[in-house]
């Protein structure tokens, strides 16, 4: 198994899974044509990689926008790293939201009102390196 890289485009997120640290990224804006067929590979490599995790899984969501699709397959995401948690596994999420796009910070509230992993809420100025 290797760790999954995917580079973003226009309309699709930054996707870095590494099983070997157990950190995994989604960044930037999701709004794929069809995001079943985007978000495939992600939930099978993640399929694999809950065969055999880390002990401690961090999964950092730093999304600019994402469509209802999206939302979808970024929520079953989620919901398979959620799995890790009801096995004895440490699973964590990070979510960055842009300064006064509360919006965004709303989103991730529900999200993390749908699953058991526990989310840090970090607010940045996406003018500013973070």
């Amino acid at each position: 198994m290797e760790n999954l890289h995917i580079e973003a485009t226009e309309t699709t997120p930054k996707i870095d899974f590494n099983k070997d640290t157990g950190e995994f990224i989604l960044e930037g804006k999701s709004v794929p044509g069809n995001a079943d067929s985007f978000y495939r590979e992600a939930l099978e490599w993640l399929d694999e990689y809950l065969k055999k995790p880390k002990e401690k899984t961090l999964i950092t969501l730093k999304l600019d926008y994402f469509n209802i699709a999206s939302s979808k397959k970024i929520l079953h995401v989620l919901y398979k790293l959620n799995d890790l948690i009801e096995k004895g596994y440490s699973v964590e999420s990070d979510w960055y939201y842009h300064e006064d796009e509360d919006d965004m910070l709303e989103v991730g509230q529900d999200f993390a009102f749908m699953v058991k992993i526990p989310f840090t809420f970090i607010e940045y100025n996406p003018f500013e390196e973070v």
